[in-house]
């Protein structure tokens, strides 16, 4: 993860502490389970991993998910999403963000790539936002866009799945 990343976790959640989810609950791991598909080209989603601040914490639990898909994005999104410029398209909202790149990787099967969709989202019960809903939106794109391009790269997506070093917080 990042140091923007990190960063943006403090700002979310109120603490720079975090417990670990287990060995497993890896951008590695995941990789793994979204390749280990074979040669199917069906869709398929899991958790890269769950974030949890210590007990007591405002918000306890951030879970960081991946999906695989081969069919178009959906057109319309919610309208509580801020559409960015970054990768195929960037969700922010100020309780989740989900960036799906287009990879082309010799590690998934196929000629045609696979779109990836990166989601931070909460655990438990939803809840309004608490503070400055477009900081909290921009945190929310840091911890995915780290998320995200780890995951490209783990991958070995061509130029990264078009996601740049730094995140982008452009509207589109």
């Amino acid at each position: 993860m990042s140091a923007e990343a990190a960063g943006a976790l403090e700002a979310i959640t109120g603490s720079d502490r975090f417990e670990a989810t287990g060995e497993e609950s890896t951008v590695a791991a995941a990789a793994r389970a979204l390749t280990g598909r074979g040669t199917s080209s069906a869709a398929g989603n899991g958790d890269v991993c769950r974030i949890h601040a210590p007990e007591g914490t405002p918000e306890d639990e951030l879970r960081i998910t991946w999906q695989l898909s081969d069919s178009a994005l959906e057109a319309t999104p919610a309208p509580k999403f801020t559409v960015l410029e970054m990768g195929e398209r960037t969700l922010a909202a100020p309780d989740s963000a989900y960036i799906t790149f287009a990879c082309r990787s010799g590690k998934l099967p196929g000629a045609d790539p696979d779109r990836i969709e990166i989601g931070v989202e909460h655990g438990g019960m939803p809840r309004e936002p608490e503070g400055d809903t477009g900081a909290l939106e921009d945190a929310h794109v840091a911890v995915a866009h780290s998320f995200a391009l780890a995951m490209a790269k783990e991958l070995g997506c061509g130029k990264d799945g078009g996601l740049p070093a730094r995140p982008s917080l452009d509207p589109a």
